[in-house]
């Protein structure tokens, strides 16, 4: 064992497992060591970067053995970009892992009994599986290990990707990303040359300046695509040359716009999205039901297993036509309008304003009258009050953020008393500390996990919840 700064370098470590949100588990006498980008069979030296009393978080720097089970990475920036991290780990282990980390936080941070806890849906694309994703401009970008290491002087510093995990200032260049179908890759590629063909000006993230800021495309299950860019400031010829070259070359691009962005975050929040051609917004479509997507709107990023998600939430439901429905953090709405034909009514609460439009833009669109939606803080608006003008929840739907539920919340629930709680989580830690608040009232009758996410440690879990 060798020393670094006082960190160990502990050799020859046997990868055992997989851990909670992706790392990968070693021992070493007697204490557990967290290590990234491995996986269980490898022996490897890892230096530890961070001592705590029960654990050390290291990184491997040698390989001695690979494991068996390893696979050959799919991506040419697999461990730059920091996105599908488990491409190294066949898919049926995945979703054992992901099954694990779900009956693991139930039952040792819930300490709940659940009846049942179905196998894992798997995600039928394993690639090409996102609706939407967000490229970032940066006037120099990220260099690779590999490129450091040439010693090579690069002619072309400027990028169009991916941030680095953890570095808010670095981008690096993505030549080709399998999240998304094609013609993504077409697209962003095509801006990239454009801009560097007409010496548009790049973003300088630290010094916030530039021209060419943000890319976002977003597609549906028809195969049609929707770019928004985002300017930092105003330059209405090189904008309408860009943008009618987009729209020349990409026949695809059913949707067109832009924004001007001065903030000193990315996000679109507060910014009008001009429209420039085609429709100003996409439709998906699931079942009888279509959604509107507006280039704010949320909507799950994974259509094909938000659909089955969606699926499981109304089986869990266990609706017959007469019932009230709560549906918490609601979005734009999507759960609530699968739920409504099978229910009385549905009231979906939802914190942000923009989505709640969206939502009420769905109702309309699909001539569904038996709903309802409020924007606010679900904590203050979920109270007497609000119960007895809307009458009592026979069912509860709670779709949280990672963070899960506020205590608060909880114990509205809690006080509403409905017969059954449908929990949709993509956070299975803070959903069974949820549950485990729960507990005195409901007992754990189902979980059905779901992947919307291959290649990395994310997973979804429907819990149906039953009045005791």
């Amino acid at each position: 064992m060798g020393h670094s700064r006082h960190k160990p370098l502990l050799e020859k470590l046997v990868i055992t497992d997989i851990a909670a949100e992706g790392k990968a588990i070693a021992r070493s006498g007697g204490v557990v060591v967290f290590v990234p980008g491995c996986i269980p069979g490898d022996v490897v030296d890892v230096q530890v970067i961070r001592n705590r009393k029960r654990y050390y978080d290291g990184i491997p720097v040698r390989f001695h053995t690979y494991s068996e089970n390893r696979t050959e990475p799919f991506c040419r920036h697999f461990g730059a970009c920091g996105g599908c991290k488990w491409q190294q780990l066949p898919y049926a282990d995945q979703l054992k892992s992901k099954q694990q980390w779900v009956t693991d936080s139930l039952e040792r941070i819930g300490k709940v009994e659940v009846a049942r806890i179905s196998p894992i849906i798997g995600s039928e694309k394993l690639t090409g599986y996102r609706n939407k994703l967000e490229f970032t401009f940066s006037k120099s970008r990220w260099l690779t290990e590999k490129e450091i290491q040439s010693g090579e002087e690069l002619a072309e510093r400027r990028a169009l990707g991916f941030h680095i995990p953890g570095k808010f200032d670095k981008v690096l260049d993505i030549e080709q990303c399998h999240l998304q179908p094609e013609p993504s890759n077409y697209i962003r590629n095509f801006v990239r040359w454009f801009a560097v063909e007409h010496d548009l000006d790049f973003f300088d993230i630290v010094r916030k300046e530039g021209f060419l800021r943000n890319l976002t495309i977003r597609n549906n299950l028809a195969g049609e695509f929707m770019v928004i860019l985002s300017f930092f400031r105003e330059d209405e010829n090189s904008i309408e040359r860009l943008l009618r070259a987009l729209r020349e070359e990409f026949p695809v691009i059913t949707s067109l716009g832009y924004v001007i962005n001065p903030k000193a975050n990315d996000t679109l929040e507060g910014l009008e999205v001009v429209h420039f051609s085609g429709d100003d917004h996409l439709v998906e479509q699931m079942e009888n039901l279509r959604f509107r997507i507006s280039p704010k709107s949320f909507f799950q990023t994974n259509t094909t297993q938000a659909y089955r998600l969606y699926c499981i939430a109304r089986e869990f439901s266990g609706l017959t036509g007469s019932e009230t429905v709560y549906d918490l953090y609601t979005g734009t709405g999507t759960i609530a309008l699968f739920l409504a034909a099978g229910c009385k009514k549905v009231l979906g609460m939802e914190s942000v304003s923009e989505a709640i439009e969206d939502a009420w833009r769905n109702a309309r669109l699909n001539e569904i009258t038996n709903v309802a939606f409020f924007t606010g803080d679900i904590r203050d608006m979920l109270n007497e009050s609000f119960i007895n003008q809307h009458g009592l929840p026979d069912v509860v739907i709670t779709d949280p953020p990672r963070a899960g539920m506020h205590a608060d919340v909880v114990k509205a629930i809690l006080s509403a008393n409905p017969r059954r709680i449908v929990y949709v989580s993509c956070n299975p830690a803070t959903q069974a500390r949820d549950i485990q608040l729960l507990s005195g009232q409901y007992r754990v009758d189902r979980c059905q996990p779901v992947d919307m996410f291959p290649y990395t440690h994310h997973v979804e879990n429907v819990a149906l919840l039953q009045r005791i």
